[in-house]
């Protein structure tokens, strides 16, 4: 029971990730964290946030294939935000902002005695990567940004609302799987109907009355009231600014109406030493789920701590 909202102990989606609950700010607020590989101290562990709404479960083919070309024991930290999948849902709902999620990923980092991580946020966990870019910079040894950038197109916050709206109230499997395989469509051509039902059971599963119910906090859902597809939003670039003083790699899938394009083409302007990538015939979240995909992050990793472990001497001479 996270306050009003229950996660099912045997949910499928879960039953490979299990986790261990970290007292973070409030008592009553638990942070669910799933650590893989070894974590000694002095060694920068790969540390994943979810989307806006979403939780660690995106990041389940990930950790698998990261493993195989960084090494089994390699560090992968899997957190899920407050709300969000099995972490408490916060009691004061003026607090889901990415200035205090990113004080709470600080946090869990300082109970796990991390020093620096790489980072990968999809969405808007890669905003409150920017949040902790601008916070504690000295705990970003590197960051991984997947349709994440300063500013969100409001169509796809419109969308998603929507989304999330017409599931609400449905009382069936077959209507779950049949109004996600209708969203989902077309944004993964090609992708077979039972992929799109893993990605279903991620954010919601059916009570025992049968009734679809998230996994996250319905207040998320309200937050998102206020926007329409016609609004301006303004850029937070000095969020974004607060990672250049890190490598940084930027990712974005090709169907996303996250992430415009012309915003993620101006981000690879400002920072022209950063690594780019197109992730084809997907949308948000990226699946992560091929080694083509997971492979150039793998790379991103491999070079960020090979820079760390040089001489401070030739660092500045390169």
């Amino acid at each position: 029971m996270l306050g009003t909202r229950t996660v099912p102990s045997d949910h499928p989606a879960f039953e490979a990730l299990p986790v261990q609950h970290i007292a973070v700010g409030d008592a009553h607020e638990r942070i669910a964290v799933r650590v893989v590989g070894e974590m000694p101290v002095g060694r920068s562990p790969v540390i994943c946030l979810p989307g806006y709404h979403r939780n660690m479960s995106d990041f389940t083919e990930f950790t698998g294939l990261l493993h195989r070309t960084m090494g089994e024991d390699w560090p992968v930290v899997l957190i899920d935000l407050k709300g969000r999948g099995r972490s408490a849902d916060r009691r004061d709902k003026s607090r889901y902002i990415t200035t205090i999620d990113a004080r709470d990923v600080a946090d869990v980092c300082a109970a796990f005695c991390i020093e620096s991580a790489v980072f990968i946020g999809q969405g808007y966990g890669g905003q409150v990567v920017m949040a902790l870019g601008a916070e504690r910079p000295t705990l970003i040894a590197g960051t991984v940004l997947i349709d994440s950038g300063p500013l969100s197109d409001p169509r796809g916050l419109v969308r998603l609302r929507n989304n999330l709206k017409d599931l609400d109230g449905l009382r069936s499997e077959a209507g779950l799987r049949s109004m996600f395989r209708r969203m989902l469509g077309n944004d993964y051509p090609g992708v077979p109907e039972t992929l799109l039902d893993v990605l279903a059971a991620r954010t919601h599963y059916l009570d025992r009355r049968s009734r679809v119910r998230p996994l996250f906090d319905p207040h998320l859902v309200r937050m998102l009231e206020a926007f329409e597809h016609d609004d301006v939003l303004v850029a937070q670039w000095p969020l974004f600014n607060a990672l250049s003083g890190t490598p940084l790699m930027m990712m974005r899938t090709q169907l996303t109406d996250q992430l415009q394009r012309n915003v993620f083409e101006e981000m690879m302007r400002r920072r022209r030493d950063s690594d780019g990538y197109v992730i084809e015939e997907q949308s948000s979240p990226a699946l992560l789920n091929s080694v083509e995909d997971v492979e150039p992050i793998a790379d991103f990793v491999r070079q960020v701590l090979k820079s760390r472990n040089r001489p401070a001497a030739e660092r500045i001479s390169a």
